[in-house]
């Protein structure tokens, strides 16, 4: 191929990639829809995964008067996606005998929508997403360029995010179910891969909600005596009775009380670099010599790529960046364990276990 001709190939193909990258709404809006619509439970169905075109699908979701056709459409641009995986068929047709149908069955990421025996799935996840709160903070994302001082969701909300959430109960308890679906299978992966928990008698989970992760925590290290689920007072009054937990209000940015390691998960995250020196001095201040702060959290590579994996946290980084705080951000592990020894940790462990988070290990 002449060096003219293979110039214009690119051309070509970078006008493509600029076409599919602009019009990547159509992705999470039709996933938006999906979940809706509740076509991952309709196909799954106890877990036949039977190959089902449009109309049956229909046939199971909705009252008649539904378009099968634009749910094809869907599916269709979804299955390119990896979401769901199409089947040809022949079928027979009145014009001409015959005509191709397309059926449709869930991929291994599509069975990540499918609702479980616990009432889980990352469906909840994917509508908390994309709630009207946050859409409209999204046209806004060049403003935590111009003005980091306020986030892209407050100027569109007129409130930060946590105190929005606060005064929406159907938002806030959309969040919980979204932050349980993705919890337990992180939990689970990491109780089966890290042993950090061994000869911990009392543990502090800081940020703990409903006390989720510290009743996974204790059922597997039954070592651990006594768990603390400590969060705002507000959180914690709604927390329910787990044996073996004492629910504990408070201001992490005042104190945290005391145990011989300290957890949390999602918390470091969504604060800028001096919140969370002062989160993780007032760790520091509550381990005795020796204790640990188990911080499970985002972890970005060093290097940039297009694997999944690397753009599923710098995606999450960017919306970190628009809804919660401006200067809040995914960090790099020398980034945390820069942080961890300017408050006074003397060593510093990471574990890889679970495919969007990294459990970081920092002792005193």
């Amino acid at each position: 191929m002449a060096l003219n001709e293979e110039s214009a190939e690119k051309r070509k193909s970078a006008r493509l990639v600029i076409f599919e990258l602009a019009n990547m709404i159509s992705v999470p809006m039709s996933l938006n829809a999906i979940v809706r619509l509740k076509v991952a439970d309709a196909i799954w169905q106890g877990g036949s995964n039977a190959p089902l075109s449009a109309s049956q699908i229909l046939q199971r979701i909705a009252s008649t008067g539904s378009d099968p056709e634009n749910l094809q459409r869907i599916l269709r641009m979804l299955t390119s996606y990896g979401v769901f995986e199409e089947h040809l068929t022949i079928e027979s047709s009145p014009l001409d005998g015959s005509a191709s149908a397309r059926k449709y069955s869930l991929t291994e990421v599509g069975k990540t929508l499918v609702t479980d025996t616990e009432g889980l799935s990352y469906a909840p996840y994917v509508l908390q997403h994309h709630q009207d709160a946050l859409m409209k903070a999204w046209p806004l994302v060049h403003e935590a360029v111009l003005d980091p001082t306020t986030e892209p969701f407050v100027k569109a909300n007129g409130e930060p995010a946590y105190d929005y959430y606060g005064k929406q109960p159907e938002m806030n308890e959309l969040m919980l179910k979204a932050m349980s679906g993705v919890s337990v299978p992180f939990m689970e992966a990491m109780l089966d891969g890290y042993d950090g928990f061994k000869g911990v008698e009392r543990l502090v989970d800081v940020g703990g909600s409903a006390g989720d992760c510290l009743r996974m925590i204790l059922k597997k290290h039954p070592g651990v005596r006594q768990g603390i689920n400590f969060d705002l007072p507000e959180v914690v009054a709604k927390a329910p009775i787990i044996p073996g937990v004492t629910n504990v209000g408070g201001d992490m940015f005042k104190s945290i009380p005391d145990g011989d390691a300290i957890f949390m998960k999602w918390i470091l995250t969504t604060w800028t670099d001096n919140e969370c020196k002062l989160i993780m001095e007032n760790c520091y201040k509550a381990l005795p010599v020796g204790g640990k702060l188990i911080a499970c959290e985002p972890v970005l590579p060093k290097d940039s790529d297009d694997s999944h994996r690397t753009r599923a946290l710098l995606e999450g980084d960017i919306f970190v960046m628009t809804i919660y705080r401006a200067k809040g951000k995914h960090r790099t592990e020398e980034e945390f364990k820069q942080l961890g020894q300017s408050v006074g940790f003397s060593h510093f462990r990471a574990f890889y276990v679970d495919y969007f988070y990294t459990v970081l290990e920092f002792q005193k």
